[in-house]
């Protein structure tokens, strides 16, 4: 899966450039290393998700972590409106964006599991009524607010990687890659957590305190890849399910590193063929919803969510 990695990136890199290379390597760099960042991101948290909630078809997106970013940005752009949301420096909408994210995602589901972590129908009821709730509140605003401001907000709410500055990019670097090395650190706690929480507590482990300590992690990596691109909607649940099937252990040393590839894959492998091998301009996260809402059924229909 590196190889592969490694040949896509060098495609993505080098197919069709013209012109001037000290222009056309940074400007792809960037968004090569953004799609890297928001891939590992968002794999590394729904791994780390489905450990605590020990379910594998419940993904921060599914519970409505995605609802709640386009409804943070709904009201931000209802308060302040459009043209005051504009003219704010990307640094302070990404900050902003984050922070907003990760309080009310800490809020939110941190209750969520703490109330209803030991019961599987009742943790999945309450993450997609959630998730509706939030939607229905966006939805009205943004009928509320003015058809400009309503434009704003669309175009906010779909991942993008047509511009990616660098200032926000070494940001999320940064607290990316601090997350990511807490997670590793933890890997062998993450095995023992996903025993259960009786078997966590013979172990040694607090349950309960590992629990709102993965969570923070989820937030960040969460928060900080959608304020940088965008939701990514289903992506985390197909390759961690990609990973599953690729890399059938427990182990999380192994599970973490074949879902960051897989991702990885995805996303660049992706974007490279519908850019420079296709020429095309769909979007790539609504072929990964595709796919990934297929995944979601497929796994919903053979119950194989334990």
């Amino acid at each position: 899966m590196a190889v592969l990695l490694l040949a896509c990136i060098i495609g993505y890199l080098t197919l069709g450039a013209r012109g001037n290379w000290g222009f056309v390597l940074p400007f792809r760099g960037n968004k090569l290393v953004a799609l890297v960042l928001v891939a590992v991101a968002i794999s590394t948290a729904t791994v780390l998700f489905q450990t605590i909630t020990h379910n594998r078809i419940l993904t921060p997106a599914v519970m409505g972590f995605d609802a709640l970013y386009v409804l943070i940005l709904t009201v931000q752009i209802y308060v302040l409106g459009a043209q005051e949301y504009v003219q704010l420096s990307s640094a302070g909408q990404f900050i902003a964006n984050t922070l907003l994210m990760l309080v009310a995602a800490l809020a939110l589901f941190g209750t969520l599991l703490s109330k209803a972590r030991g019961d599987l129908m009742r943790m999945v009821l309450t993450g997609i009524i959630l998730a509706v709730l939030l939607r229905a509140i966006t939805s009205f605003l943004q009928r509320v607010i003015d058809p400009s401001e309503y434009a704003v907000v669309q175009v906010a709410s779909f991942a993008r990687f047509s511009r990616i500055e660098g200032e926000l990019l070494a940001i999320s670097a940064l607290l990316t890659c601090g997350a990511l090395v807490v997670t590793w650190r933890m890997r062998h706690r993450l095995d023992v957590l996903a025993l259960g929480e009786t078997a966590a507590i013979n172990l040694g482990e607090n349950p309960k305190r590992s629990t709102y300590q993965i969570l923070v992690l989820i937030a960040v990596l969460v928060s900080v890849s959608t304020a940088l691109v965008g939701p990514m909607g289903f992506l985390g649940l197909l390759v961690v399910s990609l990973a599953h099937l690729v890399t059938p252990t427990a182990s999380h040393a192994t599970l973490l590193v074949s879902s960051a590839l897989i991702s990885a894959l995805t996303l660049v492998g992706g974007q490279f063929v519908l850019e420079r091998v296709l020429g095309m301009s769909t979007p790539l996260i609504v072929v990964i919803d595709v796919i990934g809402g297929i995944v979601f059924l497929t796994l919903l229909l053979k119950r194989k969510y334990r």
